[in-house]
């Protein structure tokens, strides 16, 4: 145990190393008589002492370190002065009555710092002498900082002498209103509504403001009421505060004539410079609706850079859907320029109405040939059947694009049967993607028919076609197609022999046919083959892969036994740990890094043993990766 007494001794060195671990040791010990040469300490100009001071003293704490740093407020050093300041914002609270003695001092700096202090308790105790200091202080800064402290403490029994300060200058105004809308308690609305009639416009912003953060419904009827009389800057901000209290929903039910007025103000506020006056007033107009209001949100939306403000963009959109299909919403697709078709193509989207299809059908033809896969996007997104016919007319367009959205939504989408033969044959398209998206629709819509196209195919002399049948009969059944798969697998392709595999994954531990068909590849003559069997007994839930893998480990080719040793570390196969062993002596360093790691991955105490052995290795590589995986075993067995 440190001797106290052995410290205060140390405490007076002129050693800056000694005077620092002194600190430290004095903070740890908990000794108290230490405390007035720690606190002179803090006028050190070697920071290193000072900062060791300074947690010595907050790890202490109590009244006599509050005693102690005390009489630096005074000090004319600045960094002495804020050590002080900040080690009773941390401590202060435990001798509570000399800080309300320095809230009384004769020196109003002293009683500013008094006030910071006592924002930093944490503790009811000082609202009441905050709040008499906001009151009755005759300096002009103590009652702002006692304004601001109130609002850090954040209690609600401050609202009440708060509120009666809102008359005081205008610095402390700003205080005072801002501690109130952290504060939100519903006794301060009124006095901060009453103030708006005496306050300046810049009072008046900030009350309105407040308002909207303490979000008291009792505020909107007051709010109204003054609008009319209000400056265009100030009415915007009111527009702002009661939609973000009554929110989009409550707008909605305001009365007729109600929510005519209102949407005479939000438009209004649509047209002002700040941007979150702006954004309330979308949300607002959203709400409300309307034709004017559409028009105006949709002029807004298609001002904004929706690249660089995506979110504000995305706001308007979803304003413009909530007010539903508007002849303003049809007019921009119909008849727009390039960045208001754009918007209204955006939104109609999302916009799940029962005549928004068809407007979009009937307006594809004069669009702009660029313009035409987002309309076909956005009426595959929203529509079903009555979109069909359309889409079937689609099959033969020459807009690649538009074709794709064809093809996904008569497939994908409603899996019209009928459109089978024709999504076949396009099968032969010259774009791969179009081919892509033909055999997905065709594997989505299935059935007996498209199944007989799909085996005839698979007979081809062209090796393409071979391979989208393989992979189409695969996804529509394995066990129905497993002949077919099989001869896949013989294919003099490697990529259909590959593709018949692929076709086994999910059947590989559950049908009792499909293990034996992927392992009779191990010994492909294509390595790629044989990487995708590794890949596949990895992967499958079977207690029989192991011997497979066993067998991959001796492949001539070293990527294929690096997967293979991958797959048993996945799989955590600790009855690969002897051979594992044997690997780390590999001449290639890939195989030889890669077991030893697995070794790691794998666990156990076998393997643990294998590892301690391996740390001694002459390679340095070779034992610093052991090194690591033993680490890694015994991070492993610590989380348990």
């Amino acid at each position: 145990m440190v001797d106290c007494n052995d410290l205060c001794q140390r405490l007076g060195s002129d050693d800056l190393d000694t005077l620092r671990d002194a600190a430290f040791d004095a903070g740890e010990s908990g000794c108290i008589e230490a405390v007035p040469l720690l606190a002179r300490l803090l006028c050190s100009h070697n920071l290193g002492v000072q900062e060791a001071a300074d947690r010595a003293l907050r790890r202490l704490g109590g009244k006599e370190v509050v005693a102690a740093v005390k009489p630096l407020l005074r000090s004319d050093d600045a960094p002495s002065r804020n050590a002080a300041m900040d080690i009773l914002r941390a401590v202060g609270a435990q001798d509570f009555p000399t800080l309300l003695e320095l809230l009384h001092d004769a020196d109003p700096d002293i009683r500013i710092f008094a006030s910071d202090i006592l924002g930093a308790t944490e503790s009811r105790l000082a609202v009441a002498p905050l709040c008499e200091a906001l009151l009755k202080d005759p300096e002009v800064n103590v009652r702002y900082q006692a304004a601001v402290s109130l609002g850090e403490l954040a209690f609600a029994e401050a609202a009440p002498g708060l509120s009666k300060a809102l008359g005081d200058e205008e610095w402390v105004q700003f205080a005072v209103i801002e501690a109130l809308s952290k504060i939100r308690d519903a006794s301060s609305v009124g006095a901060l509504v009453k103030a708006l009639e005496k306050s300046t416009d810049l009072v008046a912003s900030m009350i309105v403001d407040a308002l909207g953060e303490i979000g008291n419904i009792k505020a909107v009827t007051m709010l109204l009421r003054r609008m009319d009389a209000s400056p265009e800057v100030l009415r915007n901000k009111i527009a702002k505060a009661v939609v973000r209290i009554l929110g989009g929903k409550a707008l909605s039910l305001l009365s007729p004539a109600e929510r005519d007025r209102f949407r005479g103000y939000l438009l209004a506020a649509l047209c002002d410079d700040e941007e979150d006056v702006q954004d309330a007033a979308i949300s607002g107009l959203g709400s409300v609706g309307g034709e004017d209001a559409a028009e105006a949100v949709l002029a807004h939306a298609a001002r904004l850079d929706r690249d660089h403000l995506p979110e504000r963009y995305e706001h308007a959109v979803i304003a413009l859907r909530d007010m539903g299909l508007t002849e303003a919403l049809g007019r921009a697709l119909r008849e727009g320029d390039e960045t208001r078709r754009t918007v209204a193509l955006d939104v109609l989207s999302a916009l799940p109405c029962p005549e928004c299809p068809r407007l979009l059908i009937d307006a594809f033809g004069s669009l702009p040939r660029a313009f035409q896969p987002a309309a076909a996007k956005a009426l595959a997104g929203i529509a079903g059947q009555e979109a069909v016919a359309f889409f079937l007319e689609q099959l033969g367009s020459d807009n690649e694009a538009v074709l794709l959205e064809a093809v996904a939504f008569l497939g994908g989408v409603v899996r019209h049967a009928a459109a089978g033969d024709r999504l076949f044959a396009l099968l032969g398209h010259p774009s791969d993607a179009v081919k892509e998206a033909a055999l997905d629709a065709c594997v989505a819509i299935g059935g007996q028919d498209l199944d007989t196209r799909f085996r005839e195919l698979s007979q081809s002399d062209d090796p393409m076609d071979r391979l989208m049948a393989v992979y189409a009969l695969g996804r529509m059944g394995v066990g129905d197609h497993m002949d077919i798969i099989r001869a896949a697998l013989a294919d003099a392709v490697p990529d259909i022999r590959k593709i018949a595999l692929e076709t086994l994954a999910e059947s590989c531990g559950h049908e009792e046919g499909s293990l034996p068909l992927i392992v009779s590849r191990l010994d492909d003559e294509s390595r790629d083959v044989r990487l995708a069997v590794v890949e596949l007994l990895g992967g499958c839930d079977s207690d029989k892969v192991y011997p497979y893998l066993e067998q991959a480990l001796a492949d001539s080719d070293d990527w294929v036994r690096l997967r293979a040793v991958e797959a048993l570390g996945n799989r955590g196969e600790r009855a690969a740990v002897p051979r594992l062993l044997e690997m780390a002596g590999e001449p290639s360093k890939l195989v030889a890094l890669k077991a030893v790691e697995t070794l790691g991955e794998i666990g156990g105490p076998e393997a643990f043993q294998a590892l301690l052995g391996l740390v001694s290795s002459d390679d340095p590589e070779l034992a610093g990766t052991a090194e690591t995986a033993i680490a890694r075993l015994q991070d492993e067995q610590g989380e348990r």
